[in-house]
């Protein structure tokens, strides 16, 4: 395997990721918290966007699930915890508070850094500082 095939396909990857984001309007902070705005301005075009990456997503897996290995790589990195946990409702219930005052999740935060606005930048900062923390104070302590 030619060693720049895998961060070649994830830059392309990332990249239409990104295109779709914004094609969608999903970059636009206002869009998600208008979704989350259930007694005002409700906007319910993210219900589209997640409808979509979901079909994505069930066709992703079922391909995996044909396939003997990946194509960049030797075996598919499947989570196998299944268990509902602490950790994983304390991280779900800060990802979505997260996501609902910035409006950005990790996604399309990277992709709106492109856009020159202020905003997500405090964002990013502000979600690495966090992934910062958790590995070097929490991580052994949860």
């Amino acid at each position: 395997m030619n060693r720049l095939a895998q961060p070649l396909a994830a830059l392309v990857c990332g990249t239409l990721f990104g295109f779709g984001l914004a094609l969608s309007g999903m970059l636009n902070p206002a869009r998600v918290q208008g979704f989350l705005d259930l007694f005002g301005a409700w906007d319910p075009s993210l219900i589209f966007v997640l409808g979509g990456a979901v079909i994505v997503a069930m066709a992703g897996m079922l391909l995996v699930k044909r396939m003997k290995q990946p194509v960049f790589g030797d075996v598919f990195h499947i989570p196998t915890n299944r268990r509902i946990d602490m950790p994983l409702v304390l991280g779900s219930a800060i990802f979505g508070i997260g996501w609902g005052l910035g409006g950005f999740c990790p996604g399309p935060a990277l992709s709106a850094l492109s856009m020159g606005y202020l905003t997500p930048v405090v964002f990013v900062i502000a979600m690495v500082a966090g992934m910062v923390f958790h590995d070097r104070v929490l991580a052994g302590r949860i």
